[in-house]
């Protein structure tokens, strides 16, 4: 997986004491080795290559989900089986496609530079979660990381998103989860957890992320380096 160099930090925004994001789709584009996974399992069974829009709008709704995409003919019911050969094969393409979207590298770089902490809640399995922050170097700059197979409930469950902030120390108040699914929006507010929209991720075409509740909504990465966007998280007040 290609790291791009994370720009030199300068004083800019304040941030919460803990920024949550989700992985796919907010952090990193991994649409990418998404398509390379299902498209391997297409053309074992003679299928033809599906193209990168057919698949990306639902790369946030997870395996399951890309599953009935590249095989339609199952009317959405997937065997367990096809999500194993789906995540084994996935972890044979996982980094060798995708990247960070533009700017999360810098945004990063600058909540470390502000004196916050970051962490990554998601429904990725754990395990896969864990390679990908290896891929990019992200082990140690990470403060928490909570995958879909690492607690008894995952998103829209708040239990993730209180287990982060509870891991850390970190009062509920003082954090603020960024997601790019509804599902992430649901989580933070049955946490009462502040929550922003990454716009820049993967919706389907009837999605209406305004209507998700969020408190704010974030159209490209570098809007979360304007201090506005942080709202009343950034001094703790409770939405």
């Amino acid at each position: 997986m290609k790291r791009p160099a994370a720009d030199a930090a300068t004083p800019g925004p304040s941030f919460p004491p803990l920024v949550l994001f989700d992985l796919d789709g907010t952090l990193l584009d991994s649409a990418p080795d998404m398509l390379a996974t299902v498209n391997r399992m297409r053309a074992a069974r003679g299928r033809p290559a599906l193209a990168l829009a057919e698949l990306r709008p639902h790369v946030s709704k997870g395996s399951r989900a890309m599953s009935a995409v590249a095989f339609p003919e199952l009317g959405g019911q997937v065997p367990d089986a096809l999500i194993r050969e789906f995540l084994d094969v996935y972890a044979q393409e996982l980094g060798r496609h995708g990247a960070p979207f533009a700017g999360v590298e810098s945004l990063l770089a600058a909540i470390e530079a502000s004196g916050s902490r970051w962490g990554i809640v998601t429904n990725k399995p754990e395990y896969l979660a864990r390679q990908v922050l290896d891929a990019l170097g992200w082990t140690r700059r990470c403060a928490v990381l909570v995958g879909g197979d690492s607690l008894p409930q995952r998103k829209p469950d708040p239990l993730p998103l209180l287990h982060a902030a509870a891991s850390l120390g970190v009062a509920v108040a003082q954090c603020v989860y960024v997601g790019d699914d509804e599902r992430d929006v649901q989580a933070a507010r049955a946490a009462h957890m502040y929550c922003i929209v990454a716009l820049w991720g993967y919706r389907l075409a009837d999605d209406d992320p305004a209507g998700w509740g969020a408190e704010a909504l974030a159209a490209r990465v570098d809007a979360l380096l304007n201090q506005a966007v942080w709202g009343m998280a950034v001094r703790g007040a409770r939405v």
